[in-house]
Order: C-alpha cells, then structure tokens, then sequence
C-alpha cells in the first residue's frame, strides 16, 4: 500500500502501556532514539504490537513542529534531535527535510518560521510532535 504520508520512520516496539480505551507505545527508532504513540488499545491488539515488534512511525509533514534546541514545560514528549537537510520554500509554506539518526524527517511550516528560526541546510534542530499525531504500521 502506498501512502501519502511523507513521514515514515522504522522502529521496533520497546514498551507498551495499555488502558482502557488508549495506550502508549514506545518505539525505538534505528538511530536509537525513542519515540511514544499514542493509540487505541483495540489497534495494539489488531496489529499485534507487543515489545519487539518492527513497525513504521507515520507522521504529517503539517504535524511536525521544529525548535532550534530542546523545550521545557512542554507537553509534546517526543523531541527528536536533527540536521536540517533542505529547505523548500513556496509562497507561503516551506518544506523542511531534517536528517535524524535512523531516517528523515520532513515538516511543512510557514516561510515566516524558517526565517525566524534561521533555518537553512546543516542547521540543528529538534523535531516536536504530539503523541496522538504518531501513527502505527506493522511491517
């Protein structure tokens, strides 16, 4: 199946916390680095996620938030530190590829932040991203 979900990162499943209707998973990218998913319950259980298992991390290039270093007192817990690859800018909205250890990353923001932020090829950044914005995709 093809997707057009440009963000697609493997990992393998380190931890799963099940609730009622909601669990976390814990994915542990290639590069090492960990990621959380927030998901329902019932789809650990349709997909067989246990500890263990390889899965991809699907995630909207419009999900993708960037900070020029990490951020406290905030509730997104996955900062995922980068290299910013490219830049692609359009009229209003740029596409930023951000190289992470195990993959890439792409997060579409506005010009006006690429700017603000001095974002341009070779400059460090960590990629934010909600819990509830990660998908799950057993491989």
């Amino acid at each position: 199946m093809s997707l057009s979900i440009r963000n697609q990162i493997a990992g393998t499943v380190s931890d799963v916390t099940a609730g009622e209707a909601m669990a976390t998973v814990k994915v542990r990218l290639e590069g090492g680095q960990v990621i959380t998913a927030a998901i329902t319950t019932d789809a650990v259980k349709d997909l067989g996620i246990a500890p263990g298992t390889a899965v991809k991390a699907l995630v909207k290039a419009t999900e993708v938030a960037l900070a020029t270093g990490s951020v406290d007192g905030i509730s997104i817990r996955n900062q995922i530190r980068g290299t910013v690859s490219g830049v692609a800018s359009g009229g209003a909205m740029a596409s930023v590829k951000v190289d992470v250890d195990g993959g890439g990353l792409t997060a579409a923001i506005t010009n006006d932040a690429v700017e603000a932020l001095g974002l341009a090829e070779g400059s460090s950044v960590v990629a934010l991203i909600k819990s509830t914005e990660i998908s799950l995709a057993t491989t």
